[in-house]
């Protein structure tokens, strides 16, 4: 499924950019792609590596200290029910309890590496090591759903575009990934049971078969999809290489010129809104320290920066000290434990770059756009606001596409309290699925995601759902 979705996202980013002339110039669509592959390895794969290291580290810890033993022991009954294949005391349930509790803390960077860790312990008890088990689906889906206890993330941008109250968001943001948890779950262990998601034997090709394998025929109905791609292809060619005019004129008569145009302004004043405010935070510090005055934040947001950031120094505590009493040797089982982080990182690289490279092709083209224009009238009637559209659509594809979006919308003066906070609950409820099914199966090398995908986009639907019914249910009058 996700060769269809990958190959099909690539064609809608480049026939979009050249319909609307993005293919070359300052805003070409491959110049996004190169930057999008350039940070899947230097801005992601490398310095996941380090943080892949320093966590698979405290887990060997956690390991030898008896934590996870007892933390698992304490949460089994509900860890039997949700993955009856993993047999009770197996190192995949100690690090799926790591990365799952990182998650709800809204240490969502400090939780990929532990849960490369316990992919790779459920990849030992996968029988079919090309396809993916449904405890790792059941995992994956746990993951999407983002049970969160404080939406950090989300209150940070909030505050920074000047959104007061932003702790008004952490009720309805629990409420909105507890459902979208429950239906990760549902989906997974229902998808799992339909014939078209058995899980395949592996595929063992030798060398001499495979030179000897024949290219197969292309059918009909792939023919079909060539000719209707080749001449669409065509056609963006003929206003990419004809006088600038006639794509004018298109644009023009479709009114997409309205459209992108309004976009790009939208973009343009949040950037300067944006940055407006910072330059204000900046000259309040600066005039707070010149007259030895300090703004005391409020309680609630003092209590919560202290707890978050003593969550990760309390574990590392409790790890070291613990093991240090047992007699074990911290600093030997530490990088013992660290050694494999970079053979990760390393492995999950190509994947990356093959899905950063289509996404930024996707968000550059301006497809987003478009698709928010022709839904316009059918989401009014639904009740969702529209201005939510390319946030929603975004959110599972790219964490810092999503993250643009996010500031546009916070800082628009034309938007409602209303729409803001949902979009910050929207943010909070959901997760960039196939950014973590391309690194988290990557990772092991499965290759089919039989039902991962589909349980994954369940629970973003609902997240986003039930983001926006509560963001109507508690900020409607605001």
């Amino acid at each position: 499924m996700l060769n269809y979705i990958w190959a099909t996202l690539l064609f809608i980013g480049l026939l979009v950019a050249g319909l609307v002339g993005r293919v070359s110039g300052d805003a070409s669509v491959i110049d996004a792609a190169m930057k999008g592959a350039e940070k899947a390895v230097m801005g992601i794969a490398l310095p996941l590596a380090g943080m892949m290291m320093f966590w698979l580290g405290v887990l060997r810890l956690l390991e030898k200290a008896g934590v996870l033993e007892a933390v698992v022991r304490l949460l089994s009954p509900l860890l039997r029910r949700l993955f009856p294949d993993v047999p009770t005391g197996h190192p995949a349930m100690s690090a799926m309890v790591m990365n799952l509790s990182a998650n709800m803390l809204g240490l969502s960077n400090n939780a990929t590496p532990l849960g490369l860790k316990a992919m790779g312990h459920l990849q030992e008890l996968n029988p079919h090591k090309q396809s993916a088990s449904n405890a790792m689906i059941t995992f994956l889906a746990l993951n999407t759903g983002a049970f969160t206890l404080i939406p950090m993330t989300a209150m940070n941008f909030l505050n920074a575009a000047g959104v007061s109250h932003s702790f008004r968001v952490i009720v309805p943001t629990i409420l909105a990934t507890a459902c979208a948890s429950v239906a990760a779950v549902i989906a997974a262990k229902s998808f799992q049971r339909l014939p078209g998601f058995v899980a395949q034997p592996d595929e063992f090709i030798s060398e001499t078969q495979s030179t000897a394998v024949k290219p197969a025929g292309i059918s009909p109905k792939a023919k079909f999809w060539l000719t209707l791609l080749g001449t669409l292809f065509i056609g963006v060619s003929a206003l990419e290489l004809g006088p600038p005019s006639w794509r004018q004129t298109v644009l023009d008569q479709t009114g997409l010129s309205t459209v992108l145009a309004k976009s790009a302004q939208r973009k343009a004043e949040a950037e300067k809104t944006l940055a407006l405010k910072k330059e204000e935070a900046k000259a309040a510090a600066i005039a707070a320290a010149a007259t030895q005055t300090k703004v005391e934040p409020p309680v609630w947001r003092r209590v919560m920066d202290g707890a978050s950031g003593l969550a990760i120094p309390a574990i590392l505590i409790l790890a070291v000290s613990v093991a240090w009493a047992r007699g074990v040797k911290v600093y030997e089982e530490f990088v013992d434990g660290a050694k494999e982080g970079f053979q990760v990182a390393v492995r999950i690289m190509p994947y990356l770059v093959a899905m950063l490279a289509v996404l930024a092709i996707l968000r550059e083209s301006g497809a987003f756009q478009l698709l928010e224009y022709l839904l316009a009238p059918l989401l009014n009637m639904l009740g969702f606001p529209v201005e939510l559209l390319s946030l929603a659509l975004m959110r599972p594809l790219s964490g810092s596409g999503a993250q643009g979006i996010l500031n546009e919308i916070l800082t628009r003066p034309d938007l409602s309290e209303m729409v803001k906070f949902t979009a910050g609950i929207l943010y909070g409820s959901t997760e960039t699925t196939f950014y973590v099914l391309t690194v988290y199966f990557g990772s092991v090398g499965i290759r089919r995601f039989r039902h991962a995908l589909v349980a994954g986009l369940t629970a973003d639907f609902i997240g986003m759902v039930a983001a926006v019914f509560f963001g109507r249910l508690l900020f409607a009058f605001t």
